[in-house]
């Protein structure tokens, strides 16, 4: 490519200094029209070398529409729709060109939401909109009962708590001020039964605080490995109703810790290090150089009426961090502090009284435990993780399944289709476009059945048209520089060298008069 360019740049400066030269001495002969003849002649062999491109752009234009099969692109060098845009399904089918489009403003809304729950946890479904006006945000139940309801302006959240494990379809719905609707659709979603913790607690004093933990995890489901000192050599033991195959959380007191030797504590926080969570009540702690030693917790004393910063009433711990950062740990609410300690995580749990909440607020209680073992980011191990289409599923547009630790093929029942999984990154994915709406079944050999809901062409529209602009969007800014830059027409050569031949011709006849 350097060498054609080199050799176009030589061409022009030896015609250039040709017709110069060849014009200097015609003019000196005051042959001047010989002279233009020669100048015309070197101009119109420069231009034939140069390539010239006008302004403009080369092939034609072709208008996209969201509704109309993929185009033909032949000739093709520019693109332009209207509105939302297209897809992001439709954008990756088609080559990178410049694009004409101008991006709406308004009228769209996003929701925010898990397809997939445990039993035992709060279904929080989030409308971000653009319209920040007052408004009302409603869920409903498969049999239209109001289950949810939020007022207000920008954002808006409701919350609810699954009484079972089943699939479902709930319905949501936007209204204004005055109640008039301004956009509602399904909530589709699957609550599973929860996974079984297996929990082992060491612990060197009874409490009502340790009682009622106990209740609350036997309660969901958990196994438990439970061992309490009640006094010199009397331990309270509670095994498992089933075998513990691999404990993933360890709960211990701040008293039965400070009495380990330090072989024990080594070895305990060497677990630790390989991966189990490790949860420490401290309401009975006593020796703060033990934890600054063994885990970098500086603790210091509370007062004895300090309220622990919690949604229920609770007393601090007698010490605690003095600050939210305290080296490795951190602390959002100046409650629980954690840290990581290789492939595990440590929480000092800095709050004492909660079994003062078990009878009057259980619900409260559990979801507030729910987050101080959230907290812990404990890992259930899973053979397949099953994902959401990246955008809503339409019946009649492509859809794509991603999973990962899935292998083989993916069939699709209600299609009468198999997919062979294809690798992408760290997930493997299948391509099928649904036939209708509603649940859309899909089978694998590691990862069983599974479900995703195929949406309505009419439902939630303003959240298809944040989606449509997004990816259209996104398309326009994967679109080359150089295909803009690319984009001009060359001018025919041939004027040009018509132009040189006739000149020439012209002036030989001049000099054979």
């Amino acid at each position: 490519m350097n060498g054609i360019l080199m050799n176009t740049t030589l061409l022009l400066a030896l015609a250039g200094v040709a017709g110069l030269a060849s014009a200097a001495l015609y003019a000196r002969r005051r042959q001047w029209i010989d002279a233009l003849l020669v100048l015309v002649a070197a101009l119109a062999l420069g231009l034939f070398a140069a390539g010239v491109r006008l302004p403009g752009e080369a092939g034609h234009s072709l208008a996209l529409a969201p509704d109309t099969p993929a185009p033909l692109l032949e000739g093709v060098a520019r693109f332009s729709v209207d509105g939302d845009g297209l897809r992001a399904a439709q954008w990756n089918d088609l080559p990178a060109l410049p694009l004409q489009w101008q991006r709406p403003e308004g009228g769209t809304l996003r929701l925010h939401y898990p397809r997939q729950l445990a039993l035992g946890r709060t279904f929080t479904l989030r409308v971000q909109r653009d319209d920040k006006a007052e408004a009302r945000l409603q869920l409903l139940a498969e049999n239209g009962q109001l289950i949810a309801e939020a007022r207000g302006s920008g954002d808006l959240a409701v919350n609810w708590m699954p009484p079972l494990a089943e699939r479902m379809v709930l319905k949501a719905r936007l209204l204004d001020a005055a109640g008039k609707l301004l956009a509602e659709g399904p909530v589709p979603l699957t609550i599973h039964a929860p996974d079984i913790l297996q929990v082992q607690g060491r612990f060197g004093a009874p409490s009502f605080d340790l009682r009622s933990l106990n209740e609350l995890l036997a309660g969901s489901g958990a196994l438990l490995d439970w061992q309490v000192v009640l006094g010199r050599a009397i331990t309270r033991t509670e095994l498992p109703l089933a075998e513990m195959t691999a404990p993933n959380l360890l709960v211990v007191d701040a008293a039965w810790f400070e009495r380990l030797g330090a072989a024990e504590r080594s070895a305990l926080l060497g677990r630790v290090a390989g991966g189990l969570p490790l949860l420490v009540l401290g309401a009975n702690a006593n020796d703060p150089g033990t934890w600054a030693r063994s885990l970098g917790l500086a603790l210091r004393p509370q007062a004895a009426d300090k309220k622990a910063g919690t949604p229920l009433e609770m007393l601090a711990a007698p010490l605690n961090p003095a600050t939210r950062t305290a080296g490795e740990w951190t602390s959002t609410d100046d409650t629980v502090w954690t840290r990581n300690w290789q492939k595990g995580r440590v929480a000092w749990l800095g709050a004492t009284g909660w079994h003062r909440h078990a009878i009057a607020e259980p619900q409260a209680l559990a979801l507030w435990w729910q987050g101080v073992l959230d907290r812990l980011g404990i890992d259930m191990p899973r053979q397949v993780e099953w994902l959401e289409p990246e955008e809503l599923p339409l019946p009649g547009q492509r859809m794509e399944l991603c999973a990962r630790g899935v292998q083989g093929e993916a069939v699709f029942p209600d299609l009468k289709l198999r997919r062979s999984w294809k690798p992408r990154g760290d997930a493997a994915c299948v391509a099928v476009w649904p036939g209708r709406s509603g649940w859309l079944r899909v089978e694998d050999a590691r990862g069983g059945a599974h479900a995703v809901y195929v949406y309505a062409p009419g439902d939630w529209l303003q959240w298809q048209a944040a989606q449509r602009r997004e990816a259209t969007a996104r398309y326009a800014a994967r679109t080359p520089d150089r295909a803009l830059a690319g984009a001009a027409r060359a001018f025919p050569a041939w004027p040009f060298a018509l132009a040189f031949v006739l000149a020439m011709l012209l002036l030989w006849w001049r000099e054979r008069r």
